[in-house]
């Protein structure tokens, strides 16, 4: 085991490591429970290290058997090895050759960190220190070497040998039932990158030619019998590398690029250079199975893990504070890459919505962390929205301030200068900096300072002036470990809306801070003052959603209602919407839950209805409108004693209103929205069944009588998981009669799809019912349920504690109790996938008074088991701060 109160590392202690890797040659003989590795590395002291230093290799769990110096096998008196260790004492300061062999046990490997077997195929995930649990290495990102990996195994248990790079060599091992493949990766590469797969797969392959006319052989392994539904994964990957050479100019730069899909995965996927390991729910697609919202995920993450091999892989990060220097920069490009391809208002809605939901709370809890951290515990456990959301939100506004073509010169100058190399936050927007001419210390602190700005915005119009100034006043809060901010920079995106609906023309007074219609905000308090202004505009801030802050214009229902019907910016249209709806949960939150009831909701109603009502309008757009703020997002806007009961009940009467208000134009879109032909995960027919089932899901709200016979009738004859899937959860929600009997068919018809499963699981776990607990408990005895498989535990527990927050906060404290017992059991099994399911409490101390005492309780009960994994520990430690 690991330390499990493992020492804070720090950014500031930095220093180079003393010893490079130049090559390893690895020999991997694969076997359920006996599965030996040899490695041979070749390695050199470093010149920017401590001359005359021993070789301190990484270890986690290992069993040493052989080690060797030079080809000279090494007495227990020159070197010190334990499961964590391993130091060569005094080794020559020169090139040297250590080859070490280890020995592995893959099938008790339930942590799935390192080389791990499960149904009955090999398969490595080394990042962010699992290569550590393979072999001793020094596991740290800025060791770059060459690999070649022999891998061999019994020829029907895995037919199927996959490494890193290009294949070289494969044949059977003379006199066995064995055979080998050889694997050569010629570009240099840390070790969190290496991948090996074997096993039983079926694949589907296909040709590409790179933009310079190199051929390169695609292929997509998954599990036998599933090939037919790796066909959408594989024409995402083939937009994705073209998207990549005509958007950056990157082209793919080995012969083969190959994906594999596995059922157990800790991660959504992993970008090893040339073999890409996907959990299957991010490969596996059919209109059967998968919804609209399943394709456009494959899509986004397909692209995610291609665009790594350069912005990851070719230029890497020196070490793990600058976790967010390739993750936050290449979440940031599969946006991009998303909105070329489909609706790009509707995907900065859903990016938004995911960053609002996620890092927005993230940054307001006991967990919030900086884009780049500046010290950590256990490195797992800064995979989060900050390093990946955030971090993209820093990578475009530094797009908003430099315009496309300084942006574009910046990352031409970044991918020459830096190709082959471990890099850094510094080195990124230097090349920027430099392109550019400009200064971005400020804008820096993105990187630097955490938590969510505050940004508080008046207008004033001077009808005798004919002028228009806004007054901006920004606050950074307090957060963990920082107590006093700066001021930051950032690209305020404005629009002055005239009274018939159109935008004005933007004068800036001389001297005013702006570059064109974007506001460069970097003081405490500024204004900004526009002329020839001949009529009182509303102002639309903060466009397109340019910074991630939370913003208060202090705009009034008319002026928000004006917005929400004429802003031409779609995001602020949107927003303007949800910002009315916002006040009246906030308003409804506050009063009894027998008798809540909305105020006037006639704006919204009218705002929603023009929206409606308006043809030129993307399908897709009009569903996200008619959407209301989650209960997250209410309880975050109350900021403190939150009773997810009362948000609950003032959700539902809102929606209920909403429903009967809007019923005769609902009625006639979800008419008119009917499908015509047979299903296609295109944007268009994805964003008609996106308004209809909008449509369905309101009307539904209400529980009549028709309603619900509507939703059934949808399920009972949908011919796609889309619709099907849909329907079910409106019934699941909103009609308990009949919502059993749909629920088991759905099961039966599915039964032996895990994917699909995993939904069935999601939904019963989301169902916000007094008996909500009791169900996902039985569900934990299912058959269909595992706790050593990652996607499952998600399903079911992971959504009930973050998709269910009136039964995972329940007042009793049962919710809590239950999902911290769950996060004991898992501690040992697998630590990831425990802490991650541990940070469901990151907003506990924003719940009133009796549930904030309960939330507290469970976290204490955690941090008092003794043997806790780093993973956990770490998490409740920050949790109770």
């Amino acid at each position: 085991m690991r330390d499990a109160d493992p020492k804070p590392v720090r950014l500031t202690d930095y220093r180079p490591p003393d010893w490079l890797v130049d090559t390893v040659d690895l020999d991997v003989r694969l076997h359920p429970s006996v599965t030996t590795v040899i490695a041979r590395l070749g390695m050199r002291p470093n010149p920017l290290g401590r001359h005359g230093s021993p070789i301190v290799l990484d270890g986690d769990e290992l069993e040493l058997k052989s080690i060797t110096l030079n080809g000279t096998p090494l007495g227990g008196s020159a070197y010190a090895a334990t499961p964590s260790s391993l130091t060569i004492l005094a080794p020559p300061q020169a090139a040297v050759t250590l080859q070490i062999e280890t020995v592995l046990d893959p099938s008790a490997n339930t942590k799935l960190m390192g080389l791990y077997r499960s149904s009955g195929t090999y398969c490595t995930q080394c990042e962010a220190e699992g290569f550590r649990r393979i072999t001793y290495f020094p596991d740290r990102p800025d060791v770059l070497a060459v690999y070649t990996t022999r891998i061999e195994a019994e020829r029907d248990e895995a037919p199927v040998l996959l490494g890193n790079g290009n294949p070289v060599e494969r044949g059977d091992v003379e006199g066995t039932t064995r055979h080998y493949a050889v694997w050569h990766d010629p570009w240099p590469k840390p070790c969190y990158l290496f991948a090996l797969v074997g096993g039983r797969l079926d694949g589907i392959s296909e040709p590409f030619v790179t933009a310079t006319g190199k051929p390169v052989e695609l292929g997509i392994y998954v599990e036998p019998g599933k090939a037919d539904r790796a066909s959408y994964a594989m024409d995402a990957l083939k937009r994705s590398m073209r998207w990549d050479e005509e958007a950056f100019g990157c082209e793919y730069d080995l012969d083969v690029f190959n994906i594999v899909a596995v059922a157990d995965f800790n991660m959504g996927a992993m970008e090893n250079k040339g073999l890409n390991v996907f959990n299957d729910k991010y490969v596996l697609a059919s209109p059967e199975t998968a919804t609209d919202t399943d394709y456009a995920n494959i899509e986004a993450i397909i692209a995610h893990e291609y665009f790594h091999n350069w912005t990851g892989n070719r230029i890497t990060c020196r070490d793990w504070f600058q976790l967010c220097l390739k993750e936050g920069l290449t979440v940031f490009r599969d946006q991009e890459f998303s909105s070329d391809q489909r609706s790009r208002p509707v995907k900065r809605i859903g990016d938004v919505r995911l960053l609002k939901s996620h890092q927005f709370a993230e940054d307001a809890g006991p967990l919030a962390h900086p884009v780049r951290p500046s010290t950590y515990r256990e490195i797992n456990n800064f995979y989060t929205a900050t390093v990946y959301e955030k971090g993209a939100e820093v990578v475009r506004m530094l797009k908003t301030l430099l315009g496309e073509e300084g942006f574009r010169s910046g990352m031409d100058l970044y991918f020459d200068r830096h190709d082959g190399q471990a890099a850094t936050v510094e080195d990124f927007l230097t090349c920027f900096s430099e392109t550019n001419s400009v200064d971005l210390s400020q804008f820096a602190l993105w990187y630097a300072q955490s938590g969510t700005p505050q940004v508080e915005v008046s207008g004033h119009w001077d009808a005798d002036a004919r002028s228009y100034r806004l007054d901006i006043r920004q606050t950074l809060p307090p957060t963990p470990g920082q107590p006093d901010k700066h001021a930051m920079l950032f690209p305020l995106a404005l629009g002055l809306v005239g009274p018939d609906g159109k935008d004005m023309p933007l004068n800036p007074d001389d001297g005013t801070n702006t570059a064109g219609t974007v506001l460069l905000v970097s003081k405490p308090e500024q204004s900004f003052l526009f002329r020839d202004v001949p009529e009182r505009p509303v102002p639309s801030i903060n466009r397109g959603f340019s910074a991630p802050v939370k913003l208060n214009a202090n705009l009034g229902t008319e002026d928000l209602t004006f917005l929400a019907r004429h802003d031409s910016d779609p995001f602020n249209r949107f927003e303007a919407g949800q910002t009315l709806a916002l006040h009246h949960l906030v308003s409804a939150s506050g009063q009894s839950r027998e008798g809540i009831r909305i105020d006037d909701p006639t704006a919204l109603v009218e705002a929603m209805d023009a929206s409606l009502n308006d043809a030129s309008l993307d399908p897709a757009f009009v569903a996200q409108v008619l959407s209301v703020p989650s209960e997250g997002e209410v309880g975050r806007e109350i900021g403190t004693d939150v009773d997810p009961d009362a948000i609950h009940a003032a959700r539902r009467t809102l929606r209920h209103t909403l429903g009967e208000a809007l019923r005769p134009t609902l009625e006639r879109v979800y008419v008119q929205h009917a499908p015509t032909g047979t299903y296609s995960p295109d944007a268009i027919s994805a964003g008609r069944r996106s308004l209809r089932n909008a449509s369905l899901d309101l009307l539904a709200c209400t529980g009549g009588e028709a309603d619900i016979a509507r939703a059934l009738t949808h399920f009972e004859t949908a011919d796609n998981m889309t619709d099907r899937f849909f329907a079910l959860s409106v019934l699941a929600h909103n009609a308990p009669d009949v919502r059993e009997a749909a629920l088991t068919a759905f099961h039966e018809r599915f039964k032996d799809d895990p994917l699909v499963v995993d939904k069935w699981l999601a939904l019963q776990a989301q169902i916000a019912e007094p008996g909500a607990l009791d169900r996902v408990r039985e569900l934990t005895r299912h058959p269909a349920f595992s706790m050593g498989n990652p996607n499952r535990v998600r399903a079911l527990i992971g959504n009930f504690a973050t998709a269910n927050q009136t039964q995972f906060h329940r007042l009793d404290g049962a919710g809590h109790t239950f999902v911290a017992d769950a996060v004991l059991e898992l501690d040992s099994r697998n630590p990831q996938v425990a802490a991650r399911l541990l940070g469901a409490f990151k907003s506990w101390r924003s719940l009133e008074p009796v549930r904030r005492a309960s939330a507290e309780r469970n976290l204490k009960r955690v941090a008092d088991k003794r043997d806790l994994s780093p993973d956990v520990a770490d998490i409740v430690a920050r949790s109770l701060g």
